[in-house]
């Protein structure tokens, strides 16, 4: 008979850039949440996904990678990171096993045991890397002794995601639900789309656009035909990104557009109208405002 008992929780999932956090949330919540680039640090603020296991409300924390910061919103992202570590019932830490144990990763093994924090770990990409590689990367982490539990998964194809959850949600302490039982994220609609936006932006110029660019959702008017009109700016430190994100004659930002109102439309299930504009503002990353908006201390 299936435990009925009530259970609450935050699983915070930590990380160095880019080893699929942001997949494997997206997957265990079974829609998008928080997007996903090959950039690194594309998750800049804390996103929450919440999914039901039963009778257990398991509520995931999306984090920003770890890795050693140089400028100040990197050293925002990372303490944002650990602030939310220490504030969870669970750690879990996603390994890129095809990577394996590289300099972001052994700092945070390493603050992990300064800080006499016991974790979760999760092999992630296990279909890309063979078994005696696996046996032997997992032999090594554990010989750090922080792990009470280790799993092999894909987060890609879903691999050994769902006992990594069933063991995740019997963990998490009794209790009664601390969002309402259909919410899915605590991200607000405003903030999702311009991070949709941004997403696209990562997407189609990759190399060409370096990370210093932001979106922001200005309007958000809710039409009488059901329909959303969403007016956003894309900001960018110099004149010559803001002639990359146009292109030629618009072509870029237009095919842009296109591909985040779809997305947009499929995740909110209405109509949307979007209206992009590309604005020049040197050194947005210092701006405190932008922190405040995504959750960040600007002083960290």
């Amino acid at each position: 008979m299936e435990d009925q008992t009530k259970r609450a929780g935050f699983i915070s999932i930590v990380g160095a850039p880019n080893v699929g956090k942001s997949t494997l949330i997206n997957r265990l919540v079974g829609t998008k949440v928080s997007i996903v680039s090959p950039k690194v640090q594309t998750t800049r603020t804390r996103v929450l996904g919440i999914r039901m296991e039963g009778a257990t409300q398991v509520i995931f924390v999306d984090n920003p990678g770890i890795f050693a910061p140089r400028r100040r919103l990197d050293r925002a992202m990372v303490a944002a990171t650990w602030s939310g570590a220490e504030d969870a019932d669970e750690i879990l830490l996603l390994i890129d096993c095809t990577r394996g144990i590289d300099g972001d990763t052994r700092s945070i093994l390493v603050r992990l045991r300064e800080a006499g924090r016991k974790a979760y770990l999760a092999l992630n990409k296990i279909d890309l890397v063979k078994k005696p590689r696996l046996l032997e990367l997992s032999q090594d982490l554990n010989e750090f002794g922080l792990f009470d539990e280790t799993f092999m998964i894909s987060a890609e194809t879903g691999d050994g995601v769902d006992e990594l959850i069933g063991v995740l949600a019997s963990r998490l302490p009794v209790g009664e639900w601390l969002f309402p039982e259909d919410q899915l994220s605590d991200m607000p609609s405003r903030l999702l789309a311009a991070e949709i936006t941004r997403e696209k932006l990562y997407l189609q110029l990759r190399q060409e656009l370096p990370y210093a660019a932001t979106v922001e959702t200005d309007v958000w008017t809710n039409q009488d035909d059901g329909s959303v009109r969403i007016e956003q700016t894309l900001y960018v430190e110099r004149p010559t990104q803001k002639a990359i994100v146009l292109g030629k004659r618009g072509k870029q930002i237009k095919a842009l557009g296109a591909a985040a109102r779809q997305e947009l439309e499929e995740i909110f299930e209405k109509r949307i109208h979007l209206f992009l504009f590309v604005k020049v503002r040197g050194k947005w990353g210092d701006d405190p405002e932008r922190y405040r908006d995504w959750g960040l201390d600007f002083n960290a």
